[in-house]
């Protein structure tokens, strides 16, 4: 693992933090992922959508990028259902696992090592459709950086194509144990740290220390994909343990949310 732990974080590539640059050079995080997430259903509600998306809007051979690929296990099952997979990620450990899997089922993956900021190695208009999952937006560090993550989304992909996209919600912490607390004080910091802003979180995770992840507002997503040229087409509000959607959504959702996946278009698509 390279170790960036003692530098400055301008040393470290854009948006990315201490923790993350940690977690996606690690073999063995890589090795065990997948055993690791088995637990969870979000994976298999997520996949779904991708795969009831792609039946609607896609077609057999369409390329779908996924951004933060992890070891591939939203891009699988789309290239098994007749897909070609773009696999991006900055972890090279991760992107040999999705290579392993690839070679071994004689799957259309091609991988990419790229920083989610950095896309500017993909054309405009060169792939029909993105996802980007498991909250892997909210793992770039900076306003700024994730706005440049969304307009190379909205920039690389052809009009017509669509863009699946999960976070977690801000307000959700209202339900967890010292969630108010940290609501609070994570205010009060955006107000008069620069360096902080609203919905900035960081906890050890998987044995990584300072991992980053930043949670979002509705009002807050929407505002950011409205700059990239972008509109939400379809929102699943997502239930407490997120392995189904939210039960009666119309009932303040925007607080009661887990988090959200969200299908996204092109503003201007006709």
């Amino acid at each position: 693992m390279s170790n960036y732990k003692n530098r400055p974080q301008w040393q470290l590539p854009k948006g990315v933090s201490h923790g993350l640059w940690d977690y996606t050079q690690s073999a063995s995080i890589a090795d065990d992922y997948d055993e690791y997430f088995s637990y969870t259903s979000l994976f298999e509600l997520d996949q779904n959508l991708v795969l009831e998306t792609l039946e609607q809007v896609g077609q057999t051979g369409d390329l779908v990028a996924d951004l933060g690929c992890g070891t591939g296990r939203a891009l699988v099952p789309v290239a098994e259902a007749g897909y070609r997979g773009l696999a991006i990620d900055l972890s090279w450990p991760m992107l040999q696992v999705v290579r392993n899997k690839a070679t071994e089922q004689q799957l259309d993956i091609t991988c990419l090592r790229a920083n989610l900021v950095e896309l500017n190695c993909l054309a405009d208009n060169s792939v029909d459709h993105c996802i980007c999952l498991f909250s892997t937006l909210g793992m770039i560090s900076g306003r700024a950086n994730r706005q440049a993550c969304l307009n190379h989304i909205a920039r690389m992909m052809r009009n017509g194509g669509r863009f699946i996209l999960h976070i977690h919600n801000y307000w959700y912490n209202l339900y967890d144990p010292g969630g108010p607390r940290w609501l609070l004080s994570n205010w009060l910091k955006s107000l008069f740290n620069s360096q902080v802003q609203r919905g900035d979180r960081q906890f050890s995770y998987r044995g990584v220390p300072n991992m980053y992840l930043h949670v979002f507002r509705h009002s807050e997503i929407k505002r950011a994909l409205k700059r990239a040229g972008l509109v939400i087409e379809k929102t699943i509000p997502l239930h407490a343990q997120r392995q189904q959607p939210l039960a009666r959504p119309w009932f303040f959702r925007d607080l009661r949310a887990n988090g959200w996946i969200f299908v996204i278009r092109h503003r201007d698509m006709a």
